[in-house]
């Protein structure tokens, strides 16, 4: 029997923000593909919940209770993942946060601190921390940032959060340039509207989702797992000529 073009046999992945949504779709869509998966989240209950079901059919997963936006907990997540499953070989960065939903002019600079923190911070020092890891390895490598069509484009109402995710978009065309050489790539991947708990604000409001399908080619929004299958291939062989890109997932949402 020949091995799938896309599999992830062999391999330890990390994602971040694994306890639900996108995260644990990707995290369950790796660990069926063969994967090690190391999962991370900063409310350790729901995250161990998913890592034992992971566990109960077949896969193998370790949580690691973490705050992305704190260097400290980088440092040891990276390490701890090491210390269990010997290397680190594909990052998912998908922890993010919106705290703020309303024009620029009137946020807060907390929430403002608090979106930077989490969703650009958080994604360069994981980034540069297992970067640094598979370069003493002399490993190959797969880095993924989860972004947002929100980064692609004006974003009224969500203006700091699409702000980050521009930044996330530029920062992984950055760091593919500077990588390549030593073997590794970056890559982002900008859903559209995702039923998830975190974008429960819109999918929940009637309205709003009713102009987003009614602009969207495909007539609806999406569902994690249809991230995870993007995640999936970037991070496998199959995608293995590919870096420095940003693959929309929108249902054609940004067509226009």
């Amino acid at each position: 029997m020949t091995t799938p073009l896309i599999h992830l046999a062999d391999q330890v992945a990390l994602i971040t923000g694994a306890s639900r949504g996108i995260g644990e779709a990707i995290a369950r869509a790796f660990a069926k593909a063969g994967a090690k998966v190391v999962l991370a989240a900063r409310k350790p209950d729901a995250l161990e919940a998913v890592a034992a079901s992971i566990v109960k059919d077949g896969g193998q997963a370790l949580a690691i209770a973490a705050h992305t936006g704190k260097p400290e907990d980088v440092k040891r997540l990276v390490a701890e993942a090491v210390a269990t499953f010997g290397r680190v070989d594909v990052l998912v960065n998908n922890a993010a946060t919106n705290p703020y939903f309303g024009p620029m002019l009137d946020i807060e600079d907390s929430a403002f601190d608090k979106t930077f923190e989490v969703n650009v911070k958080g994604y360069f020092w994981l980034t540069r921390e297992v970067a640094q890891h598979l370069q003493q390895r002399s490993a190959k490598g797969s880095i993924i940032n989860v972004a947002s069509v929100a980064g692609l484009g004006a974003a009224p109402m969500q203006g700091v959060y699409g702000m980050t995710k521009a930044a996330v978009i530029s920062m992984t065309k950055t760091f593919a340039a500077e990588l390549g050489a030593s073997g590794i790539r970056v890559n982002a991947i900008a859903p559209g509207l995702v039923e998830t708990k975190f974008a429960q604000a819109l999918t929940s409001n009637e309205d709003i989702l009713k102009l987003v399908t009614n602009r969207t080619p495909l007539g609806r929004h999406a569902q994690p797992e249809e991230i995870a299958g993007a995640a999936l291939y970037l991070a496998s062989a199959a995608a293995g000529f590919v870096t420095g890109q940003t693959l929309v997932v929108d249902g054609g949402f940004t067509l226009g």
